[in-house]
């Protein structure tokens, strides 16, 4: 049975993504588009819009084409913004790279998805060096300093005219994020033009749903390196003429003043920052009345979290679902549902269907059955970068995309996600590949073999669990495991727990049994 939601289908113009998100300004040319929060500068559109160009120009006239890759590796900034929509006037390709990666991983990603420039700010410039002595990028840009490389606003002041390339929207991508999808290591995801403004579209669809307008201030403390980030907050509020107060991390602290400061009315977040709202002592002590809306997403947001931090704020809360392969969003709860919905990830958004699969037999299910969520719209990916057989595993010939989350729908036609069939764990909303913590660990001269495993965790959702066989009882210890894990990785993949073991549970093929782990690790 194919599922859509109530919404009419929506269409999108042939536009790529820079012009459809800051194509007439004229009306708003002087309105605040970003504030930096830590600093309190301002920046308009019609400043944002001239920076764009000025940058697309310098790029351009030192060789930067259509086609090519450039990788972000920084914090949140307004300059984020300029660089990310500069490249798609050009034609060219961001790749979105974790502010919190460390050199090895940069490499990893700029190889991969073939990088010829990095942009960074001079705080990461040492782990950018590094990152560029294993994959030779052309050129390193910084942001922020005058340092033996070329800034940003050197590149600026080239005295060039803007020539703009003829783009293709559903057939030139535009962003290449990363993501470890149900399985494996992380991919690079093919998103084009037309994948990320239909997507917009789609939720400006939703009318029900509160949509950001001009008159709206959003808060941008989700990274824009991450799809959610990158679609919901960077994007689509400036496409709808909103303003950004972009963080360049997060403190709770800092979270709160920054709405109280700038008068937020809408704050995309996820799980672990709801339940700060819930439950930190120092929520009193910040003026939040201005807020409207809460979006929660990434994560599953449990009910009784979602109701004490509404409660306690004072606002509504919405629950959305999604994920980086489809450009994020094909879910959304309307803020005017009924309340027995609060834990629902809401209907799908115009142009998505739906279907529940049994996971075995692959056969659609009925109303109030569990199975696998199958997705199909305009807003999937085109597919993994490189990688062919990844892509016919996770997209059927029909166009479904499988994404190794189960649930059900109920017979209003909202939509729940109850469990995963897919690896991934979800820490603080971030992913965690597994496989790619169990190669790194089998690296270590004492550990014969190794399993990474979730394990339930009330403010994180999930940590990363490594259940490890010792090679011939040689006496490594969880404080070693963990140690040898967090200098190579990025905090979010940490080790958080350790479990010593005889033997990891095998499949006759060799593939690690991770449910029966996960299964003897709820029943503690």
């Amino acid at each position: 049975m194919i599922f859509r939601g109530p919404h009419p289908d929506v269409s999108a113009p042939n536009k790529n993504v820079a012009e459809f998100v800051l194509g007439d300004i004229s009306a708003h040319k002087n309105k605040t588009a970003i504030i930096q929060s830590e600093t309190k500068r301002k920046i308009s559109y019609q400043e944002l819009s001239e920076s764009i160009n000025q940058l697309a120009a310098g790029l351009q006239k030192n060789g930067f084409k259509k086609g090519d890759v450039l990788a972000i590796y920084s914090p949140n900034l307004p300059e984020y913004v300029v660089v990310f929509l500069a490249v798609l006037k050009l034609g060219g390709i961001c790749t979105t790279v974790n502010p919190l990666y460390t050199a090895q991983e940069l490499a990893k990603q700029l190889g991969d998805a073939n990088a010829k420039i990095i942009v960074t700010v001079s705080a990461f410039l040492d782990k950018a060096k590094t990152a560029t002595q294993t994959h030779a990028v052309q050129e390193i840009i910084v942001i922020d300093s005058e340092t033996e490389y070329r800034n940003l606003k050197g590149l600026m002041q080239a005295n060039h005219e803007l020539s703009e390339p003829s783009i293709s929207p559903k057939e030139d991508l535009c962003a290449l994020p990363y993501s470890s999808g149900t399985t494996g290591l992380p991919k690079g995801v093919m998103l084009t033009h037309h994948n990320l403004i239909m997507n917009m579209r789609q939720t400006e669809g939703m009318t029900s749903h509160n949509a950001i307008s001009e008159k709206d201030t959003v808060l941008g403390v989700l990274p824009f390196f991450h799809i959610y980030g990158m679609v919901v907050i960077m994007l689509y509020t400036l496409y709808r003429r909103g303003t950004i107060v972009c963080m360049s991390r997060f403190d709770m602290e800092d979270f709160l003043d920054a709405i109280q400061t700038h008068k937020v009315t809408k704050a995309p977040i996820v799980p672990p920052i709801v339940l700060g709202l819930a439950k930190h002592p120092a929520v009193e002590q910040f003026d939040l009345s201005s807020l409207e809306l809460i979006l929660s997403g990434a994560a599953p947001l449990g009910e009784g979290v979602a109701i004490e931090a509404a409660n306690r704020v004072g606002c509504n809360i919405a629950q959305g679902y999604g994920m980086t392969e489809a450009s994020p969003v094909t879910h959304l709860l309307p803020i005017d549902s009924n309340p027995n919905k609060i834990g629902s990830i809401g209907v799908p958004i115009p142009n998505t269907e739906v279907m529940i699969v049994d996971p075995e037999t692959e056969q659609p299910l009925k109303t109030n059955q569990n199975g696998e969520i199958w997705i199909r719209g305009p807003q999937i990916m085109k597919g993994y970068l490189n990688r062919a057989e990844a892509t016919n595993e996770s997209i059927t010939q029909e166009g479904w995309y499988r994404t190794g989350d189960i649930g059900y729908v109920d017979d209003e036609g909202f939509f729940y996600a109850v469990d995963r069939i897919k690896e991934l764990i979800k820490y603080k909303g971030m992913q965690v590949a597994p496989a790619e913590l169990e190669a790194l660990l089998l690296t270590h001269g004492s550990i014969a073999d190794v399993a990474v495993i979730p394990v339930a965790d009330e403010e994180a959702g999930e940590l990363p669990k490594a259940v490890v066989v010792r090679k011939n009882e040689l006496p490594v210890t969880s404080e070693e495991v963990m140690s040898f894990v967090a200098d190579k990785v990025a905090p979010h993949k940490k080790i958080r727990l350790v479990e010593f073991v005889d033997k990891i549970p095998k499949s006759a093929s060799g593939k690690i049994l991770r449910r029966v782990l996960i299964q003897k690790e709820r029943e503690k």
